[in-house]
């Protein structure tokens, strides 16, 4: 299984570059849905990514969540983590069955309140 197939990285991509635009624009950033869930089957992280940055492509945003309690939205590497393991070593994998429902502020709203993302 492809962990980022060119369909998802292209909505993230567009999504990243519609973005970039409002900010130079001056305008406010559009709260997209999610397009990708990730997690660890061994361990407590999760990630929903909702774009990529159009400068630099390894640089994804959207709400992180390592198992901790503290989830957040931010930027990630995707290189950094997909390099991620469990506890039994076992790679981060892409959730085939996600679907988002609500916008990423309120995915994050509700990990606040859980403790962690609930996706």
């Amino acid at each position: 299984m492809e962990l980022l197939p060119h369909t998802v990285r292209e909505q993230l991509a567009e999504n990243g570059r519609i973005n970039q635009a409002r900010i130079a624009a001056g305008e406010d950033t559009i709260d997209f849905e999610p397009v990708v869930k990730f997690f660890t089957p061994d361990a407590g992280a999760t990630w929903l990514l909702t774009e990529i940055d159009p400068e630099d492509p390894d640089i994804t945003f959207g709400l992180c969540d390592l198992g901790l309690g503290f989830p957040e939205i931010g930027s990630v590497r995707l290189s950094e983590f997909c390099a991620v393991r469990g506890r039994l070593g076992l790679p981060v994998e892409r959730d085939l069955h996600f679907t988002a429902t609500v916008t990423l502020s309120t995915y994050a709203e509700r990990a606040r309140q859980a403790g962690g993302i609930v996706a």
